[in-house]
């Protein structure tokens, strides 16, 4: 059984001796439709149904936002839900329910899974894939890789994001403040992730360590809404969404 990322070439059209189809994931980037390579834009157009996260309370989610200028009306669009829950339990109900939604429809073609970011950084595609697999063992996985958001956010920034011998650390979620602590005795940058929920208890943890200044947090990266915010300073009660991220340089 392959790894859900590994890579195989995009058909142009699929042979019936070849069914079922194959999941590919497509990375279409961090929120402006045009951060999205040509080989996952190529795929996007080239299969007949295409599947994404459902967004909350009936809105659109995040990649169907970022993938809906580039589909046709002839596509068909499969919404799945994944709760934005931590219980294991809960979500793996959810993972196996979305692959038995895909399942169907690769029995005939190909299926697209466009996922925010990059495909294989804390996405859910991964889930998806290994869930898919576990029912079906032979089913083909594919992914394309994206731009992930540590990568915008410092595009954004008009800083580089690591440069010369620069270790980088990344915490995808931030639950005790000494994996904040850790990560700054032992790296040059730090990227928190999704770092809205914590942001007044690493506020502190910088304070102490005069790194406010060297600090940054960009919200909804490369969308029409982003904010930027430099020298945390005077930002001790930032009220940030979901989608911020905080980049730290502790040179």
């Amino acid at each position: 059984m392959g790894s859900p990322l590994e890579q195989q070439p995009i058909p142009q059209q699929l042979p019936s001796e070849q069914l079922p189809g194959t999941l590919y994931g497509l990375g279409v980037g961090p929120g402006d439709p045009e951060l999205i390579t040509l080989k996952a834009l190529n795929c996007l157009r080239s299969v007949p149904v295409v599947a994404f996260p459902a967004g909350l309370r009936g809105q659109s989610g995040v990649a169907q936002q970022i993938i809906t200028p580039w589909l046709s009306p002839e596509q068909v669009q499969l919404p799945l839900q994944f709760p934005y829950v931590q219980d294991l339990e809960q979500l793996s109900v959810a993972w196996k329910q979305a692959a038995r939604e895909v399942w169907p429809y690769l029995q005939t073609g190909n299926v697209a899974f466009a996922c925010e970011g990059d495909i294989s950084f804390y996405s859910t595609f991964t889930y998806l894939a290994q869930s898919l697999q576990q029912l079906h063992p032979d089913v083909k996985v594919s992914a394309i890789a994206g731009i992930s958001s540590p990568m915008a956010a410092a595009a954004a920034l008009g800083i580089p994001l690591t440069y010369q011998h620069q270790r980088l650390t990344i915490l995808p979620a931030l639950y005790d403040a000494q994996q904040l602590e850790t990560a700054l005795d032992s790296a040059e940058v730090i990227v928190l992730m999704k770092v809205s929920s914590v942001y007044s208890q690493v506020w502190k943890i910088l304070a102490e360590r005069r790194l406010l200044a060297r600090s940054y947090v960009v919200q909804n990266a490369t969308k029409a809404d982003q904010v930027i915010y430099s020298d945390l300073r005077s930002h001790p009660n930032l009220k940030l969404p979901y989608f911020s991220i905080m980049i730290v340089q502790n040179n």
